[in-house]
């Protein structure tokens, strides 16, 4: 059976769609005053703010979830929607700095996927998940009518045979959905594919995945709600044994495909600063614990002074998979707190004092990308971040899942 498929997708009919859309739940996790803001402008108007839980407010009452499970309720009883069945929808998303992301949203089996770091199945997380974050979200997702996805799902094709060629078939599509997306998160378009486009597509992905073995996808962005998705699909099987759950729509989840050979596919580096600590000390330690075959020159920055690390990696490690394992084991019993970085220029900053120590780590590259997590396993966490806060995925489409 196919890993990805088409699905029975869900959009509004008269919404206004600049209200409709919110970018994802585990976004602005830190800045309460986004959301409050958010909800201001959409108002009582259809959205699909209504109808998830932001991260900030998490774990939720038993009331804002019962809210949010009558409001999914009264959308699909409402006429709210209009259901396209078996069916893509191929995206172009323009970001802050111009270009343009290229997706196509589908249904991925559960089945097939797994975020545990042993895992050989071919669609995997690319960071260690934390099972901690599962149950909250388990309780929203739980007895929930529909699903929206933010999950951005990559796919290996450096031929580029699935998702670019829908760019020059425009014209053979109906356009769902075009405007500019709230809170600064630039435009998105969307197009439903033809039957004849959806044939091309299907067999395009059934010669991919047969080809991409062991790794066939891996889990760009949305991780936790995948996770989510699937450990509520295992709780429905281990509660009904006996149940044929092969076409339950629990089975599947909505989610965006997208290229990693894309070019507007932007993976930045997330930076390491360790505060409160022994910089001497733990660079002393790096230098003795990180004795690979192969070396990556890792810049670092602590006061007023600064220097190279000169990281040894084993053939095909991860400099960065190296650095955080060493990391670990240095402050699981030394002093130090440490935190993820974007951007060079705040590295300087925040290790400006003398008891600071920040490094500044290599972008990882596509073409090492899906090799690295067959080599290394699940990424360490904080290897890489697709964009910014607002590039993120945006809740649009919708599925049932009951």
């Amino acid at each position: 059976m196919a890993i990805f498929t088409g699905a029975d997708i869900l959009l509004p009919k008269n919404a206004d769609y600049e209200k409709w859309a919110v970018i994802a739940c585990d976004q602005f996790t830190s800045q309460p005053e986004y959301w409050e803001e958010v909800a201001k402008g959409v108002g009582d108007a259809p959205s699909t703010l209504h109808m998830i839980l932001p991260e900030v407010m998490l774990p939720g009452t038993d009331e804002q979830i019962s809210t949010i499970h009558k409001k999914m309720e009264s959308y699909l009883t409402g006429d709210v929607f209009t259901e396209y069945k078996n069916s893509y929808i191929y995206v172009e998303r323009t970001l802050l700095d111009g270009s343009v992301r290229k997706g196509l949203v589908g249904a991925l089996d559960l089945d097939q996927y797994d975020y545990h770091l042993d895992t050989v199945a071919p669609v995997r997380a690319t960071e260690a998940t934390v099972q901690e974050r599962i149950p909250p979200r388990m309780r929203v997702r739980r007895g929930a009518p529909l699903e929206m996805p933010h999950v951005l799902l990559l796919c290996d094709d450096q031929k580029k045979t699935i998702v670019e060629p829908l760019a020059a078939e425009k014209e053979n599509m109906v356009k769902v959905y075009d405007f500019d997306l709230c809170g600064g998160g630039g435009r998105i378009r969307g197009w439903l594919l033809s039957k004849e486009l959806t044939v091309k597509v299907n067999a395009a992905l059934a010669v991919y995945e047969q080809e991409k073995v062991p790794l066939t996808y891996a889990v760009g962005d949305g991780n936790h709600s995948l996770a989510t998705a699937k450990a509520c699909y295992e709780e429905l099987k281990k509660n009904d044994p006996g149940a044929d759950l092969s076409d339950h729509p629990a089975r599947f989840a909505l989610v965006e495909l997208e290229n990693i050979h894309d070019e507007a596919q932007q993976f930045a580096p997330i930076h390491r600063v360790i505060a409160r600590t022994n910089p001497g000390q733990l660079l002393a330690y790096l230098a003795k614990a990180c004795t690979g075959e192969e070396i990556c020159p890792i810049p670092w920055f602590s006061g007023s002074e600064q220097g190279v690390l000169q990281l040894g990696v084993q053939p095909g490690q991860l400099p960065l998979a190296a650095l955080q394992q060493a990391l670990d084991a240095y402050l699981f019993e030394n002093a130090g707190e440490i935190d993820y970085i974007h951007g060079d220029d705040v590295v300087r900053q925040l290790s400006a004092d003398a008891d600071a120590l920040g490094f500044l780590v290599p972008g990882i590259e596509k073409n090492q990308f899906f090799q690295s997590i067959v080599t290394d396993g699940i990424l360490p966490r904080k290897t890489f971040s697709m964009g910014h806060a607002q590039e993120k995925r945006y809740y649009l489409e919708a599925r049932k899942i009951l």
